[in-house]
C-alpha cells in the first residue's frame, strides 16, 4: 500500500514538473510572437507606398530626429531665400516677403521694417534692380530646441550695368512649434534673428 502511495506522489509530481515546465513554454513562446508581432508592425509602418510614374515604389520612412539637422538647415535656407531673393516688382517682393515672415517670429518683420522705412524695396524697383542669394553653409548649435545657427551667403544685387557682390551673415535661433502647416511645413520657428554682416565684396561692370 505505502509502495502504490509513493507511486502515486511521484507521479503527481512529475506532472506538477511537466505542467510547470508547459507554462513556462507557453508563456515563453507567446512573449517571442508578441516581439516579433511588434517589430513585423513597426517595420510595416516605416515602409511607404509612392505611385511614381504609375510604378508602386516601396521606400523606408524615417523618424524626424534622424533628419532634424536636414530639416533645420532647409527651414533656414528657404527663409532666407523667402526673404532675400527679390524681383523689381512690388507685389512679387510683398509674395517673398510674406512667405518669409511664415517661418520666423517678429524679429525678421522689424528687420523688414527697416528695410521699407529706409526705402530699400522702393530703390530696388526704381533702379530694376534684382536681387538674389545664394546659401553658401551654416552651422548648427545645440543640442536641443532652440538651436543656434549662423548662416553665410553670397548675396547679388544685378542692374544692366553692373552686379554688385555681398557678403552676407546672418545669426539666430531655431524653436519647433509643434505644428506643420501648408505656410510653414517644417513647423519650426526662427527668433532673435539678426543680419551681423552684409557688405560689398566686389562690383562687375
Amino acid at each position: 500500500m505505502f509502495t502504490h502511495l509513493k507511486n502515486i506522489d511521484t507521479a503527481f509530481k512529475h506532472i506538477k514538473v511537466f505542467s510547470i515546465v508547459l507554462i513556462g513554454a507557453n508563456i515563453f513562446i507567446t512573449c517571442f510572437v508578441c516581439y516579433i508581432n511588434g517589430k513585423t508592425v513597426a517595420r510595416a509602418q516605416q515602409t511607404v507606398h509612392i505611385l511614381y510614374n504609375g510604378k508602386v515604389l516601396e521606400a523606408l520612412a524615417s523618424d524626424r530626429k534622424s533628419n532634424l539637422p536636414v530639416e533645420l538647415r532647409d527651414h533656414i535656407k528657404t527663409f532666407h531665400e523667402d526673404f532675400f531673393n527679390l524681383s523689381p516688382d512690388d507685389q512679387a517682393i510683398q509674395a517673398n516677403i510674406s512667405k518669409a515672415l511664415y517661418l520666423a517670429d517678429e524679429s525678421a518683420k522689424h528687420q523688414y521694417d527697416n528695410l521699407k522705412e529706409s526705402g530699400y524695396f522702393n530703390n530696388l524697383i526704381s533702379a530694376n534692380i534684382s536681387q538674389q542669394i545664394k546659401v553658401d553653409s551654416m552651422s548648427l548649435e545645440g543640442n536641443q530646441f532652440p538651436y543656434s545657427f549662423t548662416c553665410y551667403a553670397t548675396e547679388k544685387l544685378i542692374r544692366a550695368s553692373s552686379t554688385v557682390t555681398r557678403k552676407l551673415v546672418t545669426r539666430g535661433e531655431v524653436r519647433d512649434m509643434q505644428q506643420q502647416t501648408d505656410n510653414n511645413p517644417h513647423g519650426f520657428l526662427i527668433q532673435h534673428w539678426q543680419v551681423l554682416t552684409n557688405r560689398d565684396t566686389t562690383i562687375k561692370h
